[in-house]
């Protein structure tokens, strides 16, 4: 999904059940600063790169693996929900299932290929830009467009219990489109 120019005025607050408290500073206009530096060591071939990525990371470049992955990264940053990319895959001729797509997803999560993004209870979406950054979500049109990373300032973050660390911050703002 491309990102967009957009004009935000203001700030954007919004609490999370932990009683952090999220401020998104508002920017104006033009285009958003690229979140995302290049993968090192991308050769330019995205068959040549996936099947590099895949292991990089100690998966075994298999054949649905190799397909699925040229898919998610061969096109760069995207969003992509296992629904989404099983049509891709199916209009590509790609013989896999949705239970394969679903695996795969998580097992380029688990290495550390891919971020999960829950936007409600029922809808994930896989990020293919894994560097720290959050996400609008357009509410009415299921579209995740990334938030660079300095845009929002997290502030009392809680302290975590006894033996536990903050792994991350995900910030989903939800927007909708102005009445008319």
């Amino acid at each position: 999904m491309q990102q967009s120019p957009h004009t935000y005025e203001g700030s954007v607050v919004a609490t999370i059940p932990s009683r952090t408290v999220i401020c998104a500073e508002g920017f104006e206009g033009g285009e958003r600063p690229a979140v995302t530096p290049p993968r090192s060591g991308l050769t330019g071939c995205p068959w040549r790169d996936v099947k590099s990525m895949l292991r990089d990371v100690g998966l075994r470049p298999t054949r649905q693996r190799m397909a699925l992955g040229w898919m998610l990264f061969g096109k760069g940053d995207r969003h992509v929900t296992a629904e989404i990319l099983y049509e891709e895959a199916t209009k590509a001729k790609v013989p896999v299932s949705l239970a394969t797509v679903y695996n795969t997803l998580h097992q380029f999560t688990d290495v550390g290929l891919l971020r999960q993004v829950a936007v409600d209870g029922s809808k994930t979406y896989f990020d293919t830009n894994v560097s720290q950054h959050h996400h609008f979500f357009v509410e009415g049109e299921n579209d995740l467009l990334d938030i660079p990373d300095a845009d929002v300032v997290v502030g009392r973050t809680p302290v975590p219990p006894e033996g536990y660390e903050v792994a991350r911050i995900d910030v989903v703002v939800r927007l909708r489109r102005k009445a008319r």
